[in-house]
């Protein structure tokens, strides 16, 4: 369902496994990011009234989210600890149209928002099978879920507002340009990295 044409290495969660409160603190400002990246495409794009429902819909689960992770967080004796940097969706964003027609960004924009959540999908996937933790394999499957709609989502509204960019198309060159970056993550505990 996803496309992604390179799997995240299994080991990927013995690194998590390793350091549980990092995953958790990435996890949460994770969707905290997303929640604020709805919010930026509405206020990028206010004149399509459909993306503008969709998207006040995905800020508000995603802070949900956010809200769920930290209780996690605090279950577990632990503190959320400093937001970092998330490379992984700094390089997505460079390979998105920056110019061009509004139709170009805004397409690549939804685009690149779909790339995170299935990744993220991906990991959550690994994470609800393999991690140790039984109550973090429950708490991934019930995100993971969240995640493909939230994919879903994004590449339907592309496919919804293209009258010029074939989505078909450009969410090929997405998937082989993350192909070509993801070899540099899934070394780190955290979400992307």
């Amino acid at each position: 369902m996803l496309g992604l044409k390179m799997a995240t290495d299994p080991r990927w969660v013995n690194i998590v496994e390793k350091n549980i409160s990092e995953i958790l603190t990435d996890h949460a400002y994770c969707e905290q990011k997303a929640s604020s990246n709805a919010i930026s495409i509405i206020v990028k794009f206010p004149h399509h009234s459909d993306i503008v429902t969709q998207m006040t819909a995905i800020a508000l689960e995603e802070m949900e989210h956010f809200g769920m992770v930290h209780e996690e967080i605090l279950k577990r004796g632990l503190t959320l600890g400093k937001e970092r940097k998330d490379p992984y969706v700094n390089d997505l964003l460079a390979f998105a149209q920056q110019g061009g027609s509004e139709e170009g960004r805004m397409i690549d924009r939804l685009l690149v928002s779909a790339m995170i959540e299935a990744r993220s999908c991906e990991r959550f996937r690994l994470l609800s099978e393999e991690i140790s933790d039984a109550d973090l394999r429950v708490f991934y499957r019930d995100l993971m879920e969240s995640e493909a709609r939230h994919y879903t989502t994004f590449i339907k509204l592309a496919k919804n507002h293209a009258t010029t960019v074939d989505v078909d198309k450009r969410w090929q060159e997405f998937l082989e340009y993350e192909t070509s970056i993801i070899t540099k993550y899934g070394n780190r505990e955290t979400m992307h990295g």
